[in-house]
């Protein structure tokens, strides 16, 4: 009998290609699948981004790291958002993928993410892949940091678009007579969308975050971060300002 190869079988294949060819592949694969990203909907009535915020928020999220090889890990993600001063859970997510250090100052994640935007009628969820470049350099207690993160989104009954986030920020241990130091954090993110949006906006130059905050060591694998963030949206309208507070716990294995 000729054997011939599932999906699953296909699929077990193409994680294993990436895993061995690590972060190279990854990026390949997705820098490919972004160009094609505009062409697979076509454009629909107009709607505000549902991941906008409105009013005062408040914004949760766990993040667990788990060391798989030297230089590789697993990245998982889950974040609760609440707008309407803290009161309305208005979206939340689960993010996963793998990280790949190919040199000490350069991360890579491919990673998806399902995201759902609860009590929204027309866009109810979204798919997201996603690909995370961070360079960074230690400089005694200074930190700084490069984020560059792609999207592909693939939100319900709306076009597919892509888009690009640019975050320089900069970390500095506090030096604190303590076994494990505070660190500050602040950094400042800009979102721009490359072709046709799947929401409407003002110009491609849809989001500014501007955070602060800082990263608390309980243990040798838990620390927690609370963060103050200023968010200005483009709205079709003009720019729209909220304030968001919000608290990490990181878990490192």
């Amino acid at each position: 009998m000729t054997r011939t190869n599932s999906p699953r079988n296909s699929v077990s294949s193409w994680f294993r290609g990436i895993r061995r060819r690590g972060p190279s592949a990854a990026a390949l694969v997705l820098y490919c699948c972004l160009p094609a990203i505009p062409a697979l909907a076509q454009p629909i009535l107009p709607q505000d981004d549902p991941e906008d915020e409105r009013r005062l928020g408040l914004w949760l999220d766990q993040a667990l790291f788990v060391g798989l090889w030297a230089k590789t890990s697993l990245e998982f993600e889950f974040h609760q958002r609440f707008d309407e001063g803290g009161t309305n859970l208005f979206e939340y997510f689960f993010q996963g993928g793998l990280g790949f250090r190919p040199r000490p100052w350069l991360l890579v994640i491919p990673s998806y993410r399902y995201q759902r935007y609860h009590g929204d009628p027309y866009t109810p969820h979204e798919h997201r892949l996603l690909l995370n470049l961070t360079f960074s350099r230690t400089q005694g207690r200074l930190r700084p940091i490069l984020r560059t993160l792609t999207e592909g989104r693939f939100p319900a009954n709306r076009v597919a678009s892509a888009r690009i986030r640019f975050r320089p920020g900069i970390e500095y241990i506090l030096p604190l007579r303590m076994k494990r130091q505070p660190v500050v954090v602040v950094n400042n993110e800009f979102f721009i969308v490359l072709g046709h949006n799947s929401f409407a906006a003002g110009s491609d130059f849809t989001q500014n975050r501007f955070q602060a905050g800082v990263r608390i060591p309980i243990t040798e694998f838990v620390s927690v971060r609370p963060y103050y963030m200023r968010q200005w949206v483009h709205l079709p309208t003009g720019w729209d300002g909220n304030g968001v507070f919000g608290l990490s716990l990181g878990l490192r294995f």
